[in-house]
Order: structure tokens, then sequence, then C-alpha cells
């Protein structure tokens, strides 16, 4: 009976360069989040109401913020460089449209939370050359209508989901709460902590 030939290099590299570009892939994702973590600038975002229970999720705080609504930026300087679709209803933005928040430091100090970043103006690209107490933060449409940026999803710890449910809920009739992430020179942004009131918890 006759031996197969022995694999090719070529053959060997058609198994490996698949392997090789996944394992790539799947490395990259934590290792954006570690240079955001370790370049990026701290800054605070402003939420508001949302649906606190996420049945898809298990028990998580769904979060959403002021700049989530495109109503909420379209009167900021360069909006209208981001495209628009007419439809009957109005207006849309297309699906996956990517857009940049620019966010200005707060002047005022308060000692018991850090206060909300306030946004200035939109851009269709990343902007460059913004003051030193600017950021641009990374954006993109969903359904046309929802600006996400990756922020949105808090799950909260096993031994102090009800505590958490509860002040979340109770400051979401406020509108008290802010998220603390760090963005960094791409636009990229990770969350690092929940404040509600003046308590605070930990991503």
């Amino acid at each position: 009976m006759a031996t197969p030939p022995p694999a090719t290099p070529f053959r060997r590299w058609r198994f490996w360069i698949p392997l090789i570009l996944q394992t790539a892939l799947i490395a990259a994702v934590p290792a954006q989040a570690v240079y955001t973590h370790l370049t990026g600038r701290t800054v605070v975002l402003k939420t508001v109401p949302v649906d606190p229970y996420d049945l898809l999720r298990g028990y998580s705080q769904t979060l959403a913020y002021d700049i989530s609504q495109p109503n909420n930026l379209k009167s900021l300087p360069g909006w209208k460089t981001i495209p628009q679709e007419p439809l009957p209803t109005g207006e849309s933005m297309p699906q996956n449209t990517e857009l940049y928040v620019i966010l200005q430091a707060p002047t005022a100090k308060n000692q018991e939370r850090p206060q909300p970043w306030k946004p200035v103006g939109v851009s269709r690209d990343r902007p460059s050359n913004l003051p030193s107490n600017q950021i641009a933060l990374k954006g993109r449409i969903e359904n046309g209508w929802q600006v996400v940026y990756g922020l949105e999803t808090y799950y909260m710890p096993e031994n102090r989901r009800e505590e958490v449910n509860k002040t979340v809920t109770e400051a979401n009739r406020k509108q008290t709460g802010a998220v603390e992430i760090k963005v960094d020179a791409q636009g990229n942004a990770i969350p690092l902590r929940l404040w509600v009131g003046n308590q605070n918890y930990e991503f």
C-alpha cells in the first residue's frame, strides 16, 4: 500500500496562516483595551434614564448618555458633516456611520464626585490639534437614531446586585448618574466606574 506524500510547506502554511490570523484578531481586542487604559485620558459622561433590567444579559444596567441621542448633538458645530438619509418620517443617519463627539472638561470641581464633560462639537472624521481641555470620543450610529460608544452595559457584581439595581433605578428618576471612562488618542473608550449620586461602582 502506497504511503501518502509528506505535507509540503505550502500545505502546512494553509493551516497555520488562518490560525495565526484568528489568534491575532482575538488578542487585538484586549490589547486595545489595555492600550486605552494605559494611554487614555479620564473623562466623565452624564447618563440618562434607561430600563435597568436586560433579560438577554442577566442582571445588568443598560446605560445611555445625553450624547447617545442625535437630537442632543444636532445643535453642535460640525453636525452637518454627518451623512443623512431622507425618510418619510424624517431624516435618519446611515447604519454604522462613525462619528466623533468632541468633549470639553468642566471648569468647576466637585470634591465628592467627578463632573461630566460637555459636548461642544461633532465631526465625521477624527479631529486633530484639539485644545488640551478637549478630547474626541468615537461613536457609531445604530438603527439610524442612536449613537453607541461601546459603554452601554454595566454588569452588576453578584453580591451587590440588589443594592446597585435599587440605587441606579432611583437615581435614574433624578438623572444623576455618570460614568467615568478613559479615552485614547484614537477616540476609543473603556469604562472605569459607574457613579450613582456619591456612590461609585467599578466596572
